[in-house]
């Protein structure tokens, strides 16, 4: 399959979480806090919500929680 993160394409195996493209195609930065830090997955089970990104126009979608589809077009804050 393939995603496109921050518009570069990158080829993922059905069951990839939109996390884990995400680290594939090179960042390391999935947000920004309300101060400019940046964020990044913390716990990986949903819960400290740091992972947020926009997936297919949808805003604030936990990427430690989202299967990657084909086709998806995922955004970060950076």
């Amino acid at each position: 399959m393939r995603v496109t993160v921050n518009g570069r394409p990158v080829n993922v195996h059905r069951g990839t979480l939109v996390a884990v493209a995400i680290y594939l195609s090179g960042e390391t930065t999935f947000r920004r806090s309300v101060t400019g830090e940046p964020r990044a997955p913390l716990c990986g089970m949903g819960i400290c919500h740091e992972c947020r990104v926009r997936v297919d126009g949808v805003t604030h979608v936990k990427s430690c929680q989202t299967l990657c589809d084909d086709g998806m077009r995922i955004e970060t804050d950076d």
